[in-house]
């Protein structure tokens, strides 16, 4: 498939591209493992990019469709810094550059993406590339603050003096002007002569900002050459200067992605993106298209045990029971305990990492995704999803861990808690069930996993390469 062209005479603004001052030295203020990457082959950068930005106002209405027309409104200074993670040696490069979109929900910059994809990125060469975009992230103001988290001219003050994020009025331009840096300066900024495609990524918030990129900038600018929209709710933060707050009343407005983009989109929602009241995305639902697939996955929550803890330890070299252990079931997180035991669905990452794969390929050759199924809901004025005997949604993009399960696996809550309402829940199944669902015990469990693995690769979902260790995992995760 052909790069789009970058482009900017559409905008009316004269910007120049962006100066480029790096890779700076020391570490990085961005979590993203805990352990050596470089083991892996792997090198981490950092660069500080500064120009001048462009801000723009809607034109006509905001209308539902996501067909929205903006025209530039004016520009600002900036500098903000990216953080870069490419192949050491260049032949290990696949040529694909991941960019993501910071999450600054916490007042601080996180990689939610990085955390479920970074399996898939290492094992098949593509770069990374983390944005700090909005100004949350440098100078703070989330929604929450958690201990240990600090946006970066709290947490090194002397390294990060030099930027200034003039607000999120300019937050699209700077990832625009991101991609256009990496296409004009590759072998700087990654080490490589040329790269062959640019795809945009983020969840939550940062999904609701893409959905606004989308909508609204991308077909200006056509800077990417497909899109990862991990979790959205129904709506998307508005153009002008707004707060995190403004932007998370933005998503009042159920609104579809544009059907016109000339290039891919590959959209994931959980049970809990689907199903939360009054943000929800099921008011946004859309039927999928010639540059649109939406995978609803079963089972799973907006975030869970693995991006919360296990994916800073999962190198790919972890045993089983030790990854077992990492994901079990929690109600402990950041400092607090919640009514229950938080989501702890592993296809959530397995899941993300195939859809990763498959959005590259439909970049790269055209050849489209899967479908997925819709998740299933109850007849009714007040939408539910619809449940199996032990409890678990149907419908939507399945997995072994929900059509042979152990526990049931939801994207919501156990009990109302502002906190836990994100981190969905997990119950065990009793002994009695169990012994039903698997008269033979471990084994019969175990060949049933197998079978419903198989189905799941083979409808496209989870990748091969990941059989052996999933079904070790199943094996190590059994109750007893």
């Amino acid at each position: 498939m052909a790069s789009p062209t970058p482009d900017n005479r559409h905008t009316g603004l004269v910007k120049g591209p962006p100066r480029i001052k790096g890779p700076v030295d020391g570490r990085p203020t961005l979590m993203l493992t805990a352990f050596d990457l470089a083991a892996l082959g792997y090198q981490v950068d950092e660069y500080v990019l500064s120009g001048t930005a462009a801000s723009y106002r809607m034109q006509g209405q905001r209308r539902r469709n996501g067909q929205w027309n903006i025209h530039p409104q004016g520009s600002a200074p900036y500098a903000t810094r990216i953080v870069v993670a490419r192949p050491t040696r260049l032949s290990d490069f696949n040529g694909t550059v991941l960019v993501e979109w910071l999450n600054v929900s916490a007042g601080a910059d996180t990689a939610p993406e990085w955390g479920y994809l970074h399996r898939e990125i290492v094992r098949s060469g593509y770069a990374w590339v983390g944005v700090s975009a909005q100004k949350a992230g440098i100078d703070g103001g989330g929604l929450m603050s958690f201990p240990g988290m600090e946006p970066l001219k709290k947490a090194q003050p002397e390294r990060y003096a030099d930027l200034n994020h003039p607000g999120d009025a300019f937050c699209y331009d700077i990832f625009t002007q991101v991609a256009h840096a990496l296409r004009n300066e590759p072998e700087r900024l990654l080490g490589s002569r040329e790269i062959n495609s640019l795809i945009a990524v983020g969840e939550s918030q940062s999904a609701g900002r893409l959905t606004t990129y989308i909508n609204a900038v991308a077909p200006l600018e056509q800077a990417f050459n497909g899109y990862l929209v991990h979790s959205r709710f129904g709506g998307a933060p508005g153009l002008g200067k707004t707060s995190v707050l403004s932007a998370l009343l933005g998503a009042l407005q159920p609104v579809h992605l544009r059907t016109d983009t000339p290039v891919p989109i590959l959209n994931l929602i959980t049970e809990t993106d689907l199903m939360m009241k009054r943000f929800g995305y099921l008011p946004a639902r859309q039927p999928d298209h010639d540059r649109l697939r939406t995978w609803e996955v079963a089972g799973t929550a907006h975030a869970d045990t693995y991006v919360m803890g296990a994916s800073l330890i999962d190198s790919g070299t972890l045993s089983p029971e030790d990854m077992a252990d990492a994901m079990a079931p929690t109600r402990n997180l950041l400092g607090l305990t919640l009514p229950g035991d938080i989501n702890a669905a592993p296809q959530h990452h397995y899941i993300m990492m195939a859809a990763l794969s498959a959005l590259n390929q439909w970049v790269t050759t055209g050849e489209s995704p899967p479908a997925g199924e819709r998740l299933t809901l109850e007849a009714g004025q007040s939408p539910r999803l619809k449940l199996d005997r032990v409890g678990n949604a149907l419908g939507g993009v399945r997995s072994p861990w929900m059509d042979v399960p152990t526990c049931r696996l939801s994207g919501m809550a156990i009990a109302k808690s502002r906190m836990g309402a994100l981190f969905g829940s997990t119950a065990p199944l009793d002994p009695a069930s169990l012994s039903r669902l698997y008269p033979a015990g471990r084994a019969d469990y175990l060949v049933k996993f197998s079978e419903a693995l198989a189905a799941a690769i083979s409808a496209g979902f989870i990748l091969s390469r990941d059989r052996t260790e999933i079904e070790a995992l199943a094996a190590a995760s059994y109750p007893g």
